[in-house]
């Protein structure tokens, strides 16, 4: 029996491992013809579904010269220059990570302070019948759909956010700020869970030697609770970084680098649910290779929290 447990438990490891080899081989197979043709440019190229004119005529890569087509400009080419040049679709991944970046930024600079606020309410401040019915209501916004969240951003409050700040209702900021709020009760109800670990004799001691309540949370809790803390942040980024439906409600979704936080830009996520659908060929490519950029960026993440954890564990 006990050769039996071990034998699942390993098998029920090993599986995980698998399915994440499986995912990023899939992920890289399919990228290979869009990562052989843009290579690591990909990633600076704000360029997005440009058919451009490549002169053929020399087949080094570096005597390629291209020149984007425009509905506005007609090219008058001789028909010399005709035999030696051709067209080609580019793409470019430089604005979607840069917008999945930013929106995630910006929801985390706005749910962190939120959400210590509420875990050190419902732990050290609420009574135990206030706590409860917060904490339920806590975990109840964490249950609601995406796309919930993205109707309520688009109709009701990305109006609000385009009269306080101005500029467009979907845009960089607006996307930002309601996935701040989708990701404000994981990183509250497991920052909460975090600090009600905290010895009670710890805290008792430290009231007794005359500290108030605020120096027991900055000095005692926040030291004692700082691994869950940071593990609940990780977790919220994580969440932030992958979310599609309610971002694609509100990001805009236009293949531009923003100028401002209330521009409408694109993300990673957003990018691949409204072109995956009629792409093919290299665009399909060029979405698995956004895919691939986006489960790397999640796995350096997941390591920089694991190696932080292996530190503490450590010290």
């Amino acid at each position: 029996m006990e050769k039996i447990f071990q034998k699942l438990s390993f098998s029920s490891a090993s599986l995980v491992l698998i399915i994440l080899i499986g995912i990023f081989i899939t992920l890289f197979d399919a990228a290979k013809p869009a990562i052989s043709e843009f290579g690591l440019h990909f990633l600076v190229d704000p360029t997005w579904n440009k058919e451009v004119v490549v002169n053929t005529e020399n087949t080094s890569a570096s005597a390629v010269q291209q020149e984007t087509i425009s509905d506005e400009d007609d090219m008058l080419l001789d028909e010399d220059d005709e035999d030696s040049l051709d067209t080609k679709t580019i793409y470019g991944g430089l604005v979607p990570i840069v917008g999945t970046i930013l929106s995630t930024l910006i929801a985390l600079f706005f749910a962190l302070p939120i959400a210590m606020g509420i875990a050190v309410f419902l732990a050290e401040i609420a009574s135990k019948t206030i706590s409860k019915y917060v904490g339920m209501a806590i975990e109840l916004l964490a249950a609601i759909p995406s796309i919930i969240f993205g109707m309520w951003g688009l109709y009701y409050f990305a109006p609000i956010i385009s009269d306080a700040f101005g500029g467009y209702q979907v845009s960089l900021l607006t996307a930002g700020l309601v996935l701040g709020v989708m990701i404000l009760p994981f990183m509250a109800a497991i920052t909460r869970d975090s600090m009600n670990t905290t010895p009670d004799v710890l805290k008792e001691s430290a009231y007794a030697l005359g500290a108030t309540k605020f120096e027991v949370v900055k000095d005692v809790i926040f030291p004692y609770s700082k691994v869950g803390i940071i593990g609940s942040i990780i977790l919220a980024l994580g969440r932030a970084l992958g979310e599609t439906m309610a971002v694609a409600f509100l990001i805009g979704a236009v293949y531009s680098l923003p100028e401002k936080i209330t521009d409408p830009t694109i993300s990673i996520p957003v990018a691949m649910a409204v072109n995956f659908g009629e792409a093919s060929g290299l665009g399909e490519s060029a979405l698995f290779y956004l895919g691939l950029i986006l489960f790397i960026l999640s796995f350096i993440i997941i390591s920089l929290a694991k190696f932080y954890f292996l530190k503490r564990v450590k010290v």
